[in-house]
């Protein structure tokens, strides 16, 4: 999944574009006013078309109401301006500053081994992967490890993860929240197919009630849900964790985010330990 192309302007110029931000964001004329040093009045004229933003002033709208980098650019491209965030491609041969990233992942992707981490984009394909999240896909369907490998299509396939996750329901509840706050922040048409078709997919809805993980597991449930998974060495539990880059400037980066998989208990930590591979170099 490809979110690499700046949407064109629209027809109607920034106006109404800056207002749909700031009415998905719920944000007041008045109040987006005041944290841009600016007017209820002007904003109005802004979004009526009255009034045409200076470049200072649309990045300034955007920043304070959080409107990703990519979508900064359609802001600009809307104003008549061009845009300032650059946009490049994670696996560019010829970009050094897009090697210098992919090497830093690389490193926190096998520092991270033996436990499984990836790297995904804003749709949730995964750029990259070490070797404990390649063991946890063991005798999945190659089919479904084709380029472009989708992390929640992945998870919910009833040919991939899905039949292996004990607490199904409460994966799939999350997974499928996930991709809608992300549809709040990007709205992207690649990720509306993908909730289509993830949700789609046979599976219990919202808890599961067979088996209460807070007894299974009591010092991480009641804190992070873990998703259990079977396996051929035992039943497995990981909670995880996203990070992503601090002030980028480039789109790309920007849509970057690196998931760690935590053994929730000893018991996976052990297994892990001693039965995942780590990459030699």
């Amino acid at each position: 999944m490809s979110l690499t192309t700046t949407p064109a302007p629209a027809t109607g110029g920034v106006g109404p574009l800056l207002r749909r931000w700031r009415e998905r964001r719920r944000v007041s004329q008045l109040d987006l006013a005041l944290t841009a040093d600016s007017s209820a009045r002007h904003i109005s004229y802004i979004e009526n078309g009255r009034s045409r933003p200076s470049q200072e002033m649309v990045l300034k709208l955007a920043e304070h109401l959080d409107v990703p980098l990519r979508e900064r650019n359609a802001l600009l491209l809307a104003a008549g301006y061009a845009p300032v965030f650059r946009e490049s491609s994670y696996h560019d041969p010829d970009d050094p500053g897009m090697a210098a990233v992919r090497a830093a992942l690389e490193g926190v992707l096998r520092g991270h081994e033996p436990c499984p981490a990836v790297v995904l984009d804003a749709g949730h394909d995964v750029l990259a992967a070490n070797s404990g999240m390649a063991a946890l896909l063991e005798g999945i369907p190659g089919r479904l490890l084709q380029p472009p490998l989708n992390l929640i299509r992945i998870a919910l396939h009833p040919q991939g993860l899905a039949p292996r996750i004990v607490n199904l329901g409460q994966v799939r509840r999350h997974l499928l929240e996930r991709v809608e706050r992300h549809l709040s922040i990007w709205d992207s048409e690649p990720l509306r197919r993908l909730y289509a078709e993830v949700s789609g997919y046979p599976g219990p809805e919202g808890d599961d009630h067979a088996e209460d993980p807070a007894q299974t597991h009591p010092s991480v449930a009641a804190v992070a849900l873990p998703v259990r998974l079977r396996t051929a060495h035992g039943e497995l539990a990981f909670i995880s964790t996203i990070a992503t880059f601090n002030t980028p400037l480039d789109v790309a980066v920007s849509e970057l985010a690196i998931e760690h998989f935590l053994p929730a208990d000893p018991a996976t930590a052990d297994i892990v330990r001693r039965k995942f591979p780590v990459t030699r170099t």
